[in-house]
């Protein structure tokens, strides 16, 4: 299932992790992005929501 997980980072700031919902449990989820995975603690996280599919590549 593809996720957007809306997160507070290090500077206090928010930031999306974009990509497949790889786990989900009582400590928090990670999320599998194009740049790598994201481990978010439950504490940090602002919300979440399912997200369409990622649109086919564009031909040029």
């Amino acid at each position: 299932m593809r996720v957007v997980v809306r997160y507070r980072n290090d500077e206090g700031s928010f930031s999306d992790a974009l990509g497949e919902l790889v786990r989900v449990d009582d400590d928090g989820v990670e999320v599998a992005t194009k740049h790598g995975p994201v481990a978010l603690a439950a504490g940090v996280i602002a919300l979440g929501k399912r997200v369409p599919p990622a649109p086919a590549p564009r031909r040029r």
